[in-house]
Order: structure tokens, then C-alpha cells, then sequence
């Protein structure tokens, strides 16, 4: 099928095979099947996160878990409050999880 969007350039379209994208699949057509195991070269535990960025996300989590999401102008309040030493963070952690 070629479409002309203007008079100069003539664009050519190729359909797909309808059978192909048909729901529900055909009868017989194997839909299942296994995903390869995950690569542990790739898992995220190789990543090393410091603890300052655990923190910032746990905080967030907390916030948001607390009915308090996070705005975008709160940022830097939790950037700062993530370098706060962990026993702090961890009392931070409670009263956000008592305040619901």
C-alpha cells in the first residue's frame, strides 16, 4: 500500500500479518512458554547503592507509605535528611510509620 503525504514523497506502509496479532490466539498456537533465568551479572545486588541513596529511597517510601508523597520542592529536605546518621533515619522511619 503506498500513501502519498504530499505530492513529492510517496511513503510505503507494509501490514502485518493479521493471523499473527488475531485475539485470542488460533487453537494449537503455543502462547506459553519459559522465560531464560536471570543473570546474576545483572541483578541489581551488583550495583552497590550507597547508604546515603538507601536512606533517601527508604525515606520516600515511608512518606508515601505515610500518606505523604513527596513533592518535587521537597527534595532537598530529603537529600539533607539522608545524610543523617542511620539512628536518626531509623527514629525518622518509626514516627512515619506510628503517624498512620
Amino acid at each position: 500500500m503506498t500513501i502519498a503525504l504530499d505530492h513529492h514523497t510517496p511513503q510505503t506502509f507494509v501490514a502485518a500479518d493479521p493471523a499473527e496479532n488475531a485475539w485470542p490466539p488460533a487453537a494449537g498456537q503455543d502462547t506459553d512458554y519459559l522465560l531464560p533465568p536471570p543473570n546474576p551479572a545483572e541483578r541489581l545486588n551488583n550495583m552497590p547503592i550507597t547508604p546515603r541513596d538507601q536512606r533517601r529511597l527508604a525515606l520516600h517510601a515511608a512518606l508515601t507509605a505515610a500518606g505523604i508523597p513527596p513533592r518535587p520542592e521537597d527534595r532537598d529536605a530529603i537529600d539533607q535528611l539522608s545524610t543523617l546518621p542511620p539512628s536518626t533515619h531509623t527514629a525518622l522511619q518509626r514516627w512515619l510509620l506510628h503517624a498512620t
